[in-house]
């Protein structure tokens, strides 16, 4: 696809839309990861830690998108950079290496009978994301078909496992905060988990070819 509808101001904005929308991506999830994980800390929810980490590897796959924006803005027929591929990979094995943490953590608190302190920050965190997830989900969608890039549209498409996985941390944390189900977390961590593997196959998936995105299987 290729951008020659657009007049050569209008395909600069939505170029600049596109890199903005990525940049702001790196930041929110340096900010989420930060919050998640001390609040996860402090009040011994797993969920809300695990997500806190992924919002971490997010920001690796982030700097990937940005790069990639700026490649197919100069080239916009060009092929996935040796740079992207890099950090695809790399990715992919710190997904890898959370999922193992994950499981094996909520499966020695199952055992061991451990429950958060509080899930209320999970809850907040969890709504937060949503709505960002969203706003940025439209955005790269506006952005994607204006300068009708189907890398930018499969990023959008993409995006939409952020919200999943949030779902899963709202659901995982209101379980618990409101009727006290003693293993919500750990079942929640176990979703996010799961989530974390697909995340960690889609990046390996693209990094061994040219494809833009396989979330729509």
């Amino acid at each position: 696809m290729n951008s020659m509808s657009l007049s050569t101001g209008e395909e600069k904005k939505w170029y600049d839309v596109a890199l903005a929308l990525g940049i702001f991506t790196i930041v929110y999830n340096l900010i989420e990861g930060i919050i998640s994980t001390w609040f996860g800390f402090e009040d011994e929810t797993l969920a809300l830690f695990g997500f806190g980490v992924d919002s971490f590897i997010e920001m690796i796959s982030g700097i990937g998108i940005v790069y990639m924006v700026i490649r197919i803005r100069q080239n916009p027929h060009s092929s996935r950079s040796e740079f992207e591929r890099t950090a695809l990979k790399i990715t992919g094995y710190s997904f890898y290496i959370l999922v193992a943490g994950l499981v094996s953590s909520s499966l020695i608190t199952m055992y061991l009978g451990q429950h958060p302190v509080t899930t209320f920050w999970g809850v907040v965190v969890a709504l937060i994301s949503i709505v960002v997830m969203f706003f940025l989900i439209y955005g790269k969608i506006k952005s994607g078909k204006k300068l009708q890039s189907d890398a930018i549209l499969a990023d959008a498409n993409c995006t939409k496992v952020c919200i999943y996985m949030s779902c899963v941390l709202l659901a995982s944390s209101a379980l618990y905060s409101w009727i006290g189900f003693a293993y919500a977390d750990a079942i929640g961590t176990l979703g996010l988990a799961w989530f974390s593997y697909q995340e960690g196959k889609e990046c390996f998936e693209k990094a061994a070819s040219n494809k833009h995105c396989g979330c729509d299987h």
